[in-house]
């Protein structure tokens, strides 16, 4: 089974990367399928020689891999639906979804490829810094994972999908949790009129230190203090909006058991 052939189910944020990361890297991307075809046309157009899949029929198809780069609600769907070659391999790139998500899909070979990274259209990744976390079912399918990650990333490793789920959960505090509280931020500032530019400072010194010191040893504030009438009046301030209060209180009330405990 020759990896040189790709071909891509689906034209999302993710798809919209990797797909052009495969191609320079020497891998030809054949196909996209995307339930929006002016999506698959959008991302065929990045690519050198890919063409737009009408349907989930590759019987024909001169491509081995097929990666699943579509919702985690829709990977079983796909993988029900779609007709592969003989021998094909069929990945899927789901942080939270098991790799058995793929079990109804007619082939042998199957294995996730997982980029842990959060990905946008307009905002452009540099693969070769950022970890890939492979599984696989055969012999011959990890052989091919590894193919294709090291030839984009330098960071690859082979894991479980249990330690996949965990490091999926810690990556939505991480990434997506941390940005809703800029958001929230970014809601107070503006409700004042005040410039949110003005937290940049603190918000790169903040993950800079916790990279640079850890998370744990890095927590300040009135919380980690336990300065209860500090966090009284920040609860005052927000009594017109229960929901943000809520989200103050809850957080602020796990860094005091942890911290002052």
């Amino acid at each position: 089974m020759s990896s040189s052939n790709v071909s891509i189910i689906g034209s999302g944020n993710l798809a919209w990367h990797l797909a052009p990361a495969l191609d320079n890297a020497g891998f030809v991307i054949k196909e996209v399928y995307s339930r929006n075809p002016r999506h698959a046309e959008a991302l065929t157009e990045r690519l050198y020689q890919a063409e737009v899949k009408a349907s989930l029929d590759f019987s024909t198809s001169d491509s081995t891999v097929f990666i699943v780069a579509v919702a985690d609600d829709a990977i079983a769907t796909i993988a029900q639906e779609i007709i592969l070659p003989d021998d094909a391999l069929l990945v899927h790139t789901s942080g939270s979804q098991p790799m058995d998500k793929l079990q109804f899909a007619a082939t042998p070979h199957l294995g996730v490829l997982y980029p842990l990274q959060t990905f946008s259209k307009g905002k452009k990744v540099d693969f070769k810094s950022l970890p890939i976390f492979l599984e696989s079912n055969t012999v011959e399918a990890e052989k091919i994972l590894f193919e294709l990650a090291q030839a984009i990333s330098n960071q690859v490793t082979k894991i479980t999908s249990e330690e996949r789920k965990a490091l999926h959960v810690a990556a939505v505090f991480a990434s997506n949790f941390t940005n809703h509280m800029l958001t929230i931020s970014h809601d107070i500032l503006q409700h004042h009129s005040i410039d949110f530019r003005f937290l940049r400072p603190l918000i790169e010194e903040t993950i800079q230190k916790s990279l640079t010191l850890g998370p744990t040893q890095s927590q300040t504030g009135p919380a980690s203090r336990g300065d209860l009438e500090i966090l009284d009046k920040h609860l005052e301030f927000l009594q017109d909006d229960e929901g943000v209060a809520e989200i103050y209180k809850v957080v602020s009330q796990h860094i005091v058991d942890r911290y002052q405990s």
